[in-house]
C-alpha cells in the first residue's frame, strides 16, 4: 500500500496486510505520518517538556462512591 506523509508529502509503501494499513483504510480520520517526521516532532515535544513551560491538559477524573 502506497501511503503520503502528511507533513513532508513524502510517499513510502507499507504492508497492506499491516494494523496500520488497515487503520488507514478503514478510518478516515487516521493520517500517515513517515517515521521521519514523527521521530523529529517526538524530540520536539521532549525538549519542549523539559523547558518547563510545557503543559498537558489532563480531564480531572472524578471518583463517585455511587458510580464505581
Amino acid at each position: 500500500m502506497r501511503v503520503k506523509c502528511v507533513i513532508c508529502d513524502n510517499i513510502n509503501k507499507i504492508n497492506s496486510d499491516s494494523p496500520e494499513a488497515k487503520k488507514l483504510r478503514n478510518r478516515l480520520i487516521h493520517t500517515y505520518m513517515c517515521p521521519t517526521c514523527h521521530d523529529r516532532i517526538k524530540e520536539k515535544t521532549i525538549q519542549r517538556h523539559q523547558t518547563g513551560r510545557f503543559k498537558l491538559y489532563k480531564k480531572e477524573i472524578i471518583e463517585d462512591e455511587f458510580l464505581s
